[in-house]
């Protein structure tokens, strides 16, 4: 699916996210990545297959 170059990393990558975007949709909280994975707003993911991400925020650190 992807015609960059260098190409972006496939959906099944440790670094998926780094995909560009082909659509997004801040009013609906997703984006696709030109990798076919959906990105939401609250850092979870659903990969092409239909594998579910769960949400992955950074801890908050307290000083």
């Amino acid at each position: 699916m992807c015609t960059h170059r260098p190409t972006c990393p496939t959906a099944d990558s440790p670094d998926r996210e780094a995909a560009h975007t082909i659509a997004s949709h801040p009013e609906q909280g997703w984006s696709l990545l030109c990798n076919a994975l959906l990105v939401f707003d609250d850092t979870g993911e659903l990969l092409p297959e239909g594998q579910i991400i769960a949400p992955h925020r950074p801890l908050a650190v307290t000083a």
